[in-house]
């Protein structure tokens, strides 16, 4: 019987976005990550600094460089990445590991300050993202692949971005923002079917988010 649009079988015969099928890295990515929530300080700033970089690039072009950018980056420590300066830029715009574009790299050392004043006001990054998370009204009944690709941004996307670039960071445009909030878990982007899907709900359902009770 054949999948509904958008899915894809794998070898091991389980239901995939389709996305997840054009490398084993992609599809590792896809069944161990995205779309699983996260509240680690580290790999939100990860997330949103990488998320950065991957503008007008694919993804896939970032995840192959990433342990290379957390070599470069300090593990994307903020607190380490802040006191980056013109050295530490010299050094990154050499680094033939990551991509070599002096406004991203410059954008990645500004949003560690700004990370550092972000923590200091609301608690942490996690506390102040997941104060983000869509209402359940901004998400579809049904999530197929049509509503996936129109879903490029979303209000929510937008009123985070607009938060983010009055606090003054950068490289955080709507569409980056919501490519950050599939990847960790804000939305649960996977299709209906998708084998992962309903792990990452459950994953979800279980977490209470820092800085709420209950």
């Amino acid at each position: 019987m054949p999948l509904p649009d958008g899915l894809v079988a794998g070898d091991d015969g389980l239901a995939r976005c389709w996305w997840s099928s054009s490398t084993e890295m992609y599809q590792a990515y896809h069944d161990k990550e995205w779309g699983r929530p996260v509240t680690d300080d580290r790999r939100l700033f990860e997330k949103l600094c990488l998320e950065g970089f991957q503008s007008g690039l694919s993804w896939l072009t970032i995840l192959k460089k990433r342990e290379n950018f957390r070599q470069a980056f300090a593990g994307f420590d903020p607190e380490k990445v802040a006191r980056f300066d013109e050295t530490d830029i010299a050094r990154l715009l050499a680094d033939t590991g990551i991509v070599r574009h002096r406004g991203k790299i410059v954008s990645t050392i500004n949003n560690a300050r700004r990370a550092l004043e972000l923590i200091e006001s609301e608690g942490s990054i996690a506390a102040y993202v997941w104060s983000f998370e869509p209402p359940a009204s901004e998400r579809p009944a049904r999530f197929d692949k049509a509503s996936l690709a129109a879903n490029s941004t979303s209000p929510t996307s937008v009123r985070l971005s607009k938060d983010l670039k009055r606090r003054g960071w950068s490289f955080v445009g709507p569409t980056t923002v919501y490519a950050f909030m599939q990847a960790m878990g804000l939305v649960n982007d996977h299709l209906d079917g998708c084998h992962c899907r309903t792990e990452a709900t459950q994953l979800r359902q279980r977490l209470t988010p820092p800085g709420r009770s209950g």
